[in-house]
């Protein structure tokens, strides 16, 4: 009886949360004509894009999971949808399938290109040690057409070129290009030169272009410091020369905890390893700033770029830019301002209303015959050991000797900036040394999850960071939850008997980014045994994923009475009864300045300060952009508000394309004439703003 009213309660829960979920998952659109990077508050690495007619596809990497290399589709660059995957399987050995004490973590596919030619869309990737893969379809939806051309054609771009020639750039730091045959069954015969040596700071991540007669290359430079670089030459063989198009570009956002002894070609670090995790350092901008990305074209001319950032737990996502050409150089960023790109800005002029929506359902109540299309295996799964069946899935426990090594776990990337992973298990058919549940899949990992005791049953949890574990005795059926604060990289595990009341187990975990697979945190459901043959299986129902901080409808202020402190000074912004903005503790009155924000459409405020001294209006360019209060508005007084989240913000001068700032320590008036943010926001460029009671 008590498990009927559970399950009854628990449905009712589930329509009700799956109700709200429809318009509470990440989308950048703010529904004001306006958009706020990033596009996908999840991983998306290694961008590519691509316009055919009024149409836009995206893709992008996906290292060992499966199925492999995902496109979207969208009809404003802003809103996407879920479209198809290129392949089901890698079907090339050991390492994919986790066996044999083989696995292909940080492999696997990576770096695609997307192209169209002649009506058939192409993607070209790289698998390490199996050379560059060539995926063919009519409809991009699928079916895809896979070819395997070897090679060691990596971080690849690639162009039809209009004499019938196909070319593909590639490789880092020392530019090469080779000619593909037009059949791809293979490569043309002494066809492969250097076309931009090395230490030209072109990096890797290519994107290969022939635009108006030129070819252009864009690529991601790490050394000394994150950047995007451009080259451009009369013939795809050179000269090229170059310049850069991005710089600094970190819409604040500090770089993630790292792990600095786990990466690329590391082991799979072992329960008992000692973990070195470094905490974010400051204003360090190596890994951080916008890169890896390229451009493209609207039906009416305008360009575009993308690119990607390091966004804390998550990983890499990806984000938006408006681009000006200057001296036929396609420069991320506004006129007045190049090089550094707005997080908040307007969208593609497209000629279409598309609503606001999110590009995958993120919570499965398994009653499908499939299961949703934001679900991949950690490497391949053993079909005969998982399954839906009667609105639940089933997964067969099989030999691990950890987490990491648990075969058909299934994932889903974490969405920031916070989120909340809940789901039902019953473990009532696993058998002695099974254990299943919930984790973050990375390293280090942490799980909990139900494992059976003799005749009981044991909830576990385990920190590999940490090497900390708990048990708590518990019945076979529990809900498992989740609490993922990707922003602050850190996550809290909890459960339920009721599936209303949870309980918090164990201490806070970190989720730091690694090298190792060069992904974000992940959710996981997984099953194994530590014994050395199969075992039962465990059953998940209604997988929740929640978004308190999805809707930020509040987060612009319209027609509120606000107070601004400046992050950098500490001080409050005042009117000073001279008519200039200032930064200081106290306003000639004694006490803060108070701004009305009043909604000029399209995400634009004009900021009326309520002491009487009218309107902060930008007054003059470059160095004079200083910031003044005028009774009456001008073209100066309107900024596009920039959403920090957390309370934060920015101004972004529609004037003079830069931002409203001081130098922190000189107690100068405010100017306009700052082109960004550093990541810890202190430069005097960031507010924290609070609506208050007008009195």
């Amino acid at each position: 009886m008590k498990k009927t009213i559970f399950m009854v309660c628990a449905a009712i829960l589930w329509n009700v949360q799956m109700a709200a979920q429809s318009v509470g998952s990440w989308t950048a659109d703010n529904g004001n004509g306006t958009f706020t990077n990033p596009l996908f508050y999840d991983e998306f690495s290694d961008p590519d894009m691509i316009r055919v007619g009024e149409d836009f596809y995206l893709a992008g990497t996906t290292m060992h999971c499966t199925p492999g290399v995902v496109i979207l589709h969208s009809k404003d660059l802003v809103n996407w949808e879920f479209l198809s995957y290129c392949f089901e399987r890698f079907d090339m050995g050991d390492e994919f399938r986790l066996e044999n004490g083989k696995e292909a973590y940080g492999q696997g596919i990576w770096a695609p290109c997307i192209r169209y030619h002649n009506g058939k869309f192409y993607v070209f990737s790289n698998i390490n040690g199996h050379g560059m893969q060539v995926f063919i379809a009519e409809n991009p939806a699928g079916p895809w057409k896979h070819i395997n051309m070897g090679g060691n054609i990596y971080d690849l771009s690639v162009l039809f070129d209009d004499d019938g020639k196909i070319y593909a750039v590639y490789k880092y730091d020392e530019v090469r290009m080779i000619e593909i045959k037009p059949d791809f069954s293979g490569y043309v015969e002494g066809s492969e030169r250097v076309i931009i040596p090395a230490g030209n700071a072109m990096g890797e991540g290519h994107h290969f272009y022939k635009i108006n007669g030129k070819y252009y290359i864009i690529s991601a430079n790490y050394a000394p410091v994150g950047r995007m670089q451009c080259a451009r030459a009369d013939r795809p063989e050179g000269p090229y020369e170059t310049v850069t198009i991005s710089m600094k570009e970190t819409f604040g956002t500090m770089r993630a905890m790292t792990v600095e002894n786990v990466g690329l070609g590391s082991p799979v670090p072992s329960d008992g390893f000692q973990f070195k995790i470094n905490e974010p350092q400051g204003n360090y901008l190596s890994a951080v700033p916008l890169h890896q990305g390229g451009i493209v074209d609207l039906p009416n001319g305008e360009w575009w770029g993308f690119s990607m950032i390091d966004f804390m737990a998550v990983g890499r996502t990806t984000c938006l830019s408006p681009v000006t050409w200057k001296d036929g150089w396609p420069y991320f960023g506004l006129p007045g301002n190049l090089g550094r790109s707005p997080r908040t800005w307007f969208k593609p002029n497209v000629g279409k209303n598309v609503q606001p929506h999110a590009p995958y359902v993120r919570s499965d109540n398994f009653d499908g015959k499939a299961l949703l299309p934001i679900w991949q295996w950690n490497h391949e799964p053993v079909d005969n050991k998982w399954k839906l069946a009667n609105g639940k899935l089933r997964l067969y426990t099989l030999p691990a000797k950890d987490f990491l090594w648990a075969r058909n776990t299934l994932t889903q990337r974490g969405i920031g900036p916070v989120s909340i992973a809940t789901v039902e298990v019953d473990a009532s058919r696993l058998k002695e040394g099974d254990i299943a549940g919930i984790g973050l899949l990375n390293m280090p990992y942490a799980w909990m999850g139900l494992t059976k005791d003799g005749k009981s049953y044991v909830l576990r949890w385990h920190d590999q960071a940490s090497g900390q574990k708990k048990d708590v005795e518990i019945e076979g059926t529990a809900s498992l939850r989740i609490t993922g604060d990707f922003h602050r990289a850190r996550a809290q595990f909890s459960y339920s008997t009721d599936g209303k009341t949870f309980t918090n187990i164990g201490d806070s975990v970190r989720m730091p980014y690694q090298l190792k697979t060069f992904q974000g945190t992940r959710y996981a459901l997984f099953a194994y045994t530590t014994n050395d043959k199969p075992g039962g299986y465990a059953q998940f129902d209604n997988f929740m994923v929640e978004e308190p901080m999805a809707d930020r409808s509040k987060n612009l202020p319209l027609g509120k009475v606000i107070t601004l402190v400046n992050l950098g000074s500490g001080n409050p912004a005042w009117a000073n009864p001279h008519g200039m903005l200032h930064s200081g503790s106290k306003n000639a009155n004694g006490m803060e300045c108070r701004f009305r924000v009043h909604d000029r459409g399209q995400g634009r405020v004009a900021l009326e300060a309520l002491n009487g001294t009218g309107f902060v209006t930008v007054v003059g360019e470059g160095l004079s952009s200083d910031v003044r209060l005028l009774k009456e508005e001008t073209e100066g007084s309107l900024f596009l508000w920039q959403d920090m989240l957390y309370g934060q913000c920015m101004l972004l001068s529609l004037k003079t394309n830069r931002y409203v700032g001081i130098h922190p320590e000189t107690g100068e008036p405010y100017s306009a004439d700052w082109q960004g943010t550093l990541p810890d926001r202190k430069d005097g460029t960031v507010f924290s703003w609070k609506v208050i009671t007008e009195k």
